[in-house]
């Protein structure tokens, strides 16, 4: 097993160049599933994230009582309504007719409403029949799940309690054994997963990645949707899933830095998605 701290020049490696004459579509095109009632502002969170970090075009599918405020807090976003207030196996159909043939990567789960849980198996199986890369995130995380995610292009973001309900397992609090747990279920099933925390842990089962953050201001609401629609965005562009959630941690966790250096402890998500540009310039390559 190969255990790395994250740091920048590592992190370079894992953002591919962008072509000089590259057109609209070939830097990423992600769909964003999620939202609710309660929870309009998630989706949006991980829509704008993705654009953030270079990718072309977001496609944001949120249930319809949240079609009207999702566009008007964003020109950017290309608005995909579900037909139902919750995910149905019959809002799963006409998403799936709807969204382009060309998506790269997907990230579900934030703030959904899930009224069956085979319809989010249904959505779930379409996708990565297409060979879309995908990011699951809350709601998303349930057990039933794994199977489907089997060796394929995915990538689980948990914090310590969705953790428990996706593997049965709790981490404790030893760092230590944290790590072994995250190593274990990666490998037994094949995916990447991200276990957030005060020490970020990403692991496929034979390279683990280590991202301590101290950044306390960012136990505010909405930042694990910025980082999954960072996952997203740079899953678009490179299809290992590993490096993508681990350049996404790192950069999530320099937006909050510079964040916490600014406003102190009174940041909120949509200060993180101003500062991904000017974290992320470092990053940027051109060929």
């Amino acid at each position: 097993m190969v255990r790395k701290n994250l740091s920048i020049s590592l992190v370079k490696k894992f953002i591919p160049a962008r072509k000089s004459n590259s057109r609209k579509g070939d830097n990423g095109i992600v769909l964003v599933i999620g939202g609710s009632y309660i929870y309009h502002g998630a989706p949006i969170l991980s829509s704008l994230a993705a654009l953030r970090c270079g990718t072309d075009l977001v496609y944001t599918s949120v249930p319809k009582i949240n079609v009207t405020p999702t566009r008007a807090i964003s020109p950017n976003l290309i608005v995909i309504p579900l037909v139902d207030q919750k995910l149905t196996r019959g809002a799963v159909n006409k998403l799936v007719g709807a969204i382009p043939r060309n998506l790269h990567s997907a990230t579900i789960g934030m703030g959904l409403a899930i009224q069956e849980k085979n319809s989010l198996l249904h959505l779930v199986t379409s996708l990565l029949d297409r060979d879309v890369r995908l990011s699951l995130d809350a709601s998303a995380l349930i057990p039933e799940v794994l199977p489907l995610l089997k060796k394929k292009n995915v990538v689980v973001t948990p914090h310590v309690g969705e953790f428990k309900r996706l593997f049965g397992e709790s981490p404790s609090t030893s760092k230590n054994e944290r790590i072994k747990l995250v190593e274990k279920n990666a490998k037994e099933y094949g995916i990447t997963v991200l276990l957030k925390g005060s020490t970020d842990v990403i692991s496929n089962g034979s390279t683990t990645y280590l991202y301590e953050k101290k950044i306390p201001a960012m136990t505010v609401g909405g930042t694990g949707d910025v980082l999954s629609g960072l996952v997203a965005g740079l899953l678009a562009k490179n299809r290992n899933t590993l490096e993508s959630a681990a350049a996404a941690t790192f950069i999530n966790g320099l937006a909050g830095k510079a964040v916490q250096k600014k406003l102190g402890l009174h940041m909120t998500a949509m200060d993180l998605l101003d500062e991904i540009p000017n974290v992320m310039k470092p990053f940027d390559k051109i060929v």
